[in-house]
């Protein structure tokens, strides 16, 4: 029995110590993220729990933020703490960017600050900041971003290579040991080309799968959200993935498009500590790389949009159709096919070609 009791006091005071050291971190795109009663908070927060932090895009005004940390604050009795971007964007319409965090995990710390963007290339300029976990007394520095949809891939694909010039910028930014992250709602699936002149500093953690919900209860259709870190962080990555929420909740996705978002969150659980612990990251993904891609090309559907459906027209486009690309930002919604956009209720646009 002694010798039982001293295991146990070893693993707690030595490797199982470890299971405890990760920090969990997440990023969601809310959809308008704002107080209203359609907006489900209690549900939203049911989920933002399971992470210690949680990056958010589409909030529309920091009230909703403080709300939603409020809702966490007494759904886990532990204090959560919140702070909000400025309004960007360039039209009448805007957005904001939010951080929500767990006070006995995770505290700010410093540099909270919207890109200047000197080249005016960004619709919402990215927001970021630097953290420290409390799990490891390590920092790390998160960047958030929503790149714009536009009216063609031409003004998603300006906002992605743009990114090359902003990651060199977060890192003369945050100098240092800081782990950065970079994560969003970027509209674009990692397999894009534009992601190109990324590609030699920093690496996608999700490669597959997608996180966009489509109308089918169970189906997704786009994998727009992601998290990206330096190629040599030393961030041991212990599990990344997809969060569907709806299932979580008992949810149709139906009502998860109309009460909390038509994203699902990506969920990191990590070791940031750097003292010898860490594993870079491209090492952790290169025995997967390989099985990822291939599983990549087999999903080509589940990555890229096959149909676009105006939410406000009730009408859809297929891919070649004129307006395809001309549904704005706020409207858009996307089916995995025609039979799933008719069974919506939406009609195909007068200008697409009979098939």
């Amino acid at each position: 029995m002694l010798k039982l009791v001293l295991s146990i006091s070893a693993c707690l005071l030595l490797s199982c110590a470890n299971a405890f050291a990760a920090t969990k971190i997440g990023t969601w795109n809310l959809e308008h993220l704002s107080i209203r009663d359609t907006k489900d908070f209690k549900a939203i927060a049911k989920v933002a729990q399971k992470v210690d932090f949680l990056a958010v895009q589409e909030l529309m005004n920091e009230e909703a933020l403080g709300a939603l940390a409020k809702e966490l604050t007494k759904q886990t009795g532990k204090q959560w703490s919140f702070m909000a971007s400025h309004a960007v964007g360039r039209s009448s319409y805007k957005e904001m960017y939010g951080f929500v965090w767990r006070d006995d995990a995770v505290a700010y710390e410093d540099g909270a600050v919207t890109y200047l963007d000197r080249d005016d290339t960004f619709e919402r300029e990215p927001y970021s900041a630097r953290f420290k976990s409390l799990t490891d007394n390590s920092y790390f520095v998160v960047a958030t971003v929503h790149i714009l949809y536009g009216k063609s891939q031409k003004d998603r694909t300006l906002e992605i290579v743009a990114l090359s010039n902003y990651w060199l910028w977060l890192k003369e930014t945050y100098p240092g040991d800081n782990q950065i992250m970079l994560m969003g709602d970027f509209n674009t699936p990692p397999t894009s080309p534009a992601w190109n002149s990324l590609d030699s500093s920093a690496k996608p953690l999700v490669l597959n799968g997608a996180s966009t919900l489509s109308t089918t209860d169970g189906k997704f259709a786009n994998l727009y959200d992601n998290i990206f870190v330096s190629k040599d962080s030393t961030i041991k990555i212990n599990s990344v993935h997809v969060f569907d929420y709806p299932k979580y909740l008992g949810l149709t996705h139906a009502q998860g498009r109309g009460n909390i978002s038509d994203h699902a969150p990506i969920f990191l659980n990590a070791d940031l500590s750097k003292k010898g612990k860490g594993v870079p990251v491209i090492a952790i993904s290169q025995a997967k790389t390989k099985a990822a891609s291939a599983q990549a090309g087999n999903n080509k559907k589940a990555v890229n949009v096959a149909i676009i459906g105006n939410r406000k027209t009730l009408v859809y486009h297929r891919p070649g159709c004129p307006s395809y690309d001309a549904v704005s930002e706020k409207n858009r919604v996307a089916f995995n096919s025609e039979a799933d956009a008719v069974s919506q209720n939406f009609r195909l646009a007068g200008n697409c070609k009979k098939t």
